[in-house]
């Protein structure tokens, strides 16, 4: 057969289906993890000090996982390419964490989060891990305040609670605007703990550049010493990738620059299924891109939508105008007027799609950018009116803080601007129930993995995640595997470990060895670029087939043209960046062949070619009623070649399928 022959949209191939085996289908679903549990098999303690894990990443996901593996007593080496775990891109989580409390007596339970989780993803979640997900919240808030995370208490002294977007209960517990990074310390608290105790050793300032398998079986890691430029090689029992996700690829993104997916592009390239790679989430609420110097955007966290209220002029001629001169009569509060029972609390894809819209029609606020006006008003003025200035300083004081050095604006004083920004990603590694990848012995937890939040993530729902991958659901199913140990000793002259350090050196050497004319920076803008022009809020088919040979294309020009300056053998950060954005061309493309091939509008996933009368999103259960996973097929001239999809079709027994509404 020819290498054309056989292909879908001549772009990729169809695979046989595959399924989540590992869920304990045969009793009902509240009871699943509870049997779950039982079932797995169990690792004496005297055992578990025979055996290894290696983690990839610190952030909340990894570092849960390090100090829960490392307190039952296993051995664990965690790695981070921080300076410090406390930098892990989870601080940027700022509004809060979910939990189905019920504090407030508002009609919250586990199976009402588990159903506005389920309906928030546009029903493209497997059901059993998101019930999961809803029964395990409520022991994380207890494990995090036994570690003293300064969680808001109100009047009384209670826990307080606020709303997020796409829910109608108040469930969300927080710190004032840090909640991601006080969760982070109690993660790293405990972390550290282990690290003294023996049972974890970290190793900070060390980037994952290959997956190291063995008869089929994840056995370790390549690494580089970002400081001093050695590879070196780690091999364990069982590999877990905590490694977050990959909105970078957008090159302006929310995300902290250094997050990329390298390790879980690796792990692809090595065999893991990579699921759902088109599913990315646009954040409603960011500080306005302002202009082509900008290599990263800002995150203003939704809990704002709570108090602030969300408008644009009525009429495209007062844009310009001060907005305190705007008045009442001539604002357009969009969200409260076209979606009534939520509001300003609508769902991230919602409130994104439809501050581009007005935007789009030319009345968006602030400097032009471009052609338009990039931008929508969150305005507090009601809310200071209603609670005074001061109740409003101490709810989200850090965040107006933030916003007024970056923009020099007084927001107490004018209403905030804000505009959608990629935030955060749906897709990654496919897991089964027991978050194992299709790589025996490869978990991937957190953000690394393609999640529980279907095609977009509800609020407050990230930190919620990765706390009860890394606390609670990892250290209760790996097991299983490790059960089967002891393992084969694997040495460094073993001949898959000998192999995949050679081609991180081979890499490496030939990233240094182009010495062309571009700056790795300019190719990753260029990327980023064509990535949200075609498959960011809005994608079409025929943008879809130009952004894959537009990328094609860059990708060539890179390993022909791209200058890395600097040597192997020491710190190098264009060195670091260059292998970063090599593995986002090969990403870039697989997301957009994901979205080409998905033809329907879901969650955040907007095809202009599918959608109701009115505008709405329109899905089509009948055709998409799956998780896309890719297989990597190796390479063809020019880059990988045609991948492989594997459908695993979702059945929803516990909940109604039905087009999601919000009005």
């Amino acid at each position: 057969m020819t290498d054309t022959q056989g292909l879908i949209d001549d772009m990729y191939r169809l695979g046989d289906p595959i399924a989540d085996t590992k869920a304990p289908t045969d009793v009902p679903i509240e009871q699943r993890w509870t049997q779950a549990k039982f079932d797995n098999k169990l690792v004496n303690p005297s055992n578990r000090r025979k055996l290894s894990v290696i983690i990839v990443g610190t952030g909340l996901a990894g570092a849960s996982a390090a100090a829960t593996m490392g307190q039952a007593g296993y051995n664990v080496k965690a790695f981070c390419y921080q300076d410090s775990p406390r930098r892990a891109h989870s601080i940027a989580a700022q509004g809060g964490i979910n939990a189905a409390k019920n504090y407030n007596d508002d009609g919250d339970s586990v199976y009402r989060l588990f159903y506005d989780t389920v309906k928030g993803g546009d029903y493209r979640s497997r059901e059993d891990n998101v019930y999961r997900l809803a029964e395990v919240s409520t022991n994380i808030i207890d494990q995090c305040v036994a570690q003293g995370v300064p969680f808001a208490r109100d009047y009384g002294g209670l826990l307080d609670n606020r709303s997020f977007g796409g829910v109608q209960v108040a469930r969300t517990f927080y710190a004032r605007g840090q909640t991601g990074q006080q969760l982070l310390i109690g993660a790293y608290q405990a972390m550290e703990r282990q690290v003294a105790a023996g049972s974890v050793k970290e190793y900070t300032r060390h980037e994952m550049l290959e997956l190291i398998v063995v008869d089929g079986k994840a056995r370790g890691i390549v690494a580089r010493d970002m400081v001093t430029g050695e590879i070196e090689t780690h091999v364990a029992d069982v590999v877990v990738l905590a490694s977050g996700g990959y909105g970078n690829v957008f090159f302006l993104s929310t995300n902290a620059m250094g997050c990329n997916v390298t390790a879980t592009w690796r792990a692809h390239r090595k065999g893991a299924y990579f699921a759902n790679p088109c599913y990315t989430q646009i954040h409603p609420t960011c500080i306005p891109v302002s202009g082509d110097h900008q290599s990263k955007l800002t995150l203003m966290s939704e809990s704002l939508r709570n108090d602030g209220r969300i408008w644009v002029p009525k009429r495209k001629e007062d844009c310009a105008k001060d907005p305190r001169d705007i008045p009442e009569e001539d604002r357009d509060y969009y969200l409260e007027r076209i979606y009534p029972a939520f509001g300003n609390l609508v769902p991230r894809d919602i409130a994104s799609r439809q501050a581009k819209y007005v935007c789009d029609e030319g009345r968006g606020v602030g400097p032009m950018v471009g052609d338009f006006r990039r931008g929508v008003y969150l305005d507090f003025s009601d809310a200071i009116s209603r609670m005074g200035e001061a109740a409003v300083k101490a709810k989200y004081g850090n965040l107006f803080d933030m916003y007024a050095r970056i923009t020099g604006e007084n927001p107490y004083q004018t209403p905030m601007r804000i505009y959608p920004a990629v935030h955060y990603t749906m897709g990654g590694l496919w897991v089964d129930y027991d978050l194992e990848t299709s790589i025996p012995g490869l978990y991937a937890v957190g953000e690394a993995n393609f999640s529980d939040h279907g095609a977009n993530r509800l609020g407050a729902s990230s930190l919620m995640q990765c706390l009860a991958d890394g606390y609670f659901v990892l250290p209760n199913t790996i097991r299983d595997f490790l059960a089967e140990g002891p393992f084969e000793e694997i040495s460094e002259d073993h001949p898959a470990v000998v192999e995949a350090r050679q081609s991180v050196e081979l890499r490496i050497d030939k990233l240094l060895s182009i010495n062309g004319e571009r700056s790795v920076d300019s190719f990753h803008k260029e990327l980023g670029h064509i990535m949200w022009e075609y498959c960011g809020m809005e994608r079409t088919e025929e943008g879809l087939r130009k952004a894959i040979d537009l990328i094609r294309s860059l990708r060539e020009e890179f390993w022909r043209n791209v200058r890395v300056l600097g040597s192997a053998n020491t710190l190098n950060q264009s060195l670091e960046k260059a292998g970063r954005v090599a593995d986002f061309l090969e990403l870039g493309e697989l997301m957009c062949i994901d979205a080409l091939h998905r033809r329907e509008s879901c969650g955040g996933h907007f095809r202009a070619e599918s959608q109701t009368e009115d505008g709405e999103a329109l899905r089509h259960d009948d055709q998409f009623l799956y998780v896309g996973a890719w297989e990597f097929a190796g390479e063809a001239s020019g880059g990988p070649g045609a991948p492989v999809l594997h459908k695993e079709h979702l059945v929803y027994k516990s909940i109604e399928l039905k087009q999601r509404s919000y009005k």
